[in-house]
């Protein structure tokens, strides 16, 4: 079932094609979810309004859709606002979090199949970080955990973009991690977020210090 009404723009060939699903009738659509610290801009409007628009038409031509959008609910912003405003930062991402379920009712978008939380989904993500570490893609620092862009040649192919476009703090945004092997490797856990989900003593930390044997 590949319908020529929908042409969609290719970012690894850079040009507009039709779209071909990868299993006829059906379409997967994962969305990068908010990082919810606080209240929702413009910004979070325009992305999910433009998907909720390719949500629909791929409904109209008649695909049965799963559609993931999730919430990164444990973060260093979530951690730094909730410092500053006193308050549990679990706490904090759940208030904003419904605030921003709330704002997209208003806009009239219709809800993913699941939005999933990262905080729900810790074990899994501890498990694939563990992998990649062991695939050689990524290493620890202090208890942090960072993936090597330079083990991974192919890593921006598909979005056609230049590595020193994706350098971690670009735009004067945040600072960069001098620690770090290349200034585009990307944080994959840290040990200040093992704190705020798990506390302080628990299974976390000795996942941690795991990890930093296994990459010595």
């Amino acid at each position: 079932m590949g319908n020529p009404e929908l042409v969609l723009f290719n970012s690894m060939s850079k040009q507009k094609e039709p779209f071909k699903p990868i299993v006829d009738g059906k379409v997967s659509m994962y969305v990068c979810g908010v990082t919810p610290y606080d209240l929702s801009h413009i910004g979070h409007a325009r992305a999910y309004v433009a998907f909720d628009v390719l949500h629909r038409y791929l409904k109209h031509l008649g695909y049965e859709i799963k559609y993931v959008r999730n919430f990164t609910d444990i973060d260093d912003k979530i951690i730094k606002r909730a410092n500053e405003a006193g308050e549990d930062p679990l706490s904090l991402s759940s208030r904003f979090s419904k605030e921003f379920l709330d704002d997209m009712a208003v806009l009239q978008c219709l809800p993913p199949t699941h939005e999933p939380r990262v905080t729900d989904h810790i074990e899994q993500i501890k498990d694939m970080i563990a992998k990649i570490i062991d695939n050689g893609h990524a290493y620890t620092l202090e208890g942090d955990v960072y993936f090597s862009v330079d083990s991974f040649p192919d890593y921006c192919r598909l979005s056609g973009r230049k590595l020193d476009d994706n350098l971690a703090g670009g735009g004067g945004r945040a600072s960069v991690d001098l620690r770090k092997r290349n200034p585009a490797d990307f944080a994959l856990w840290k040990e200040i977020h093992r704190f705020f989900v798990f506390g302080p003593a628990s299974d976390g930390l000795q996942y941690t210090r795991k990890l930093r044997d296994e990459s010595v």
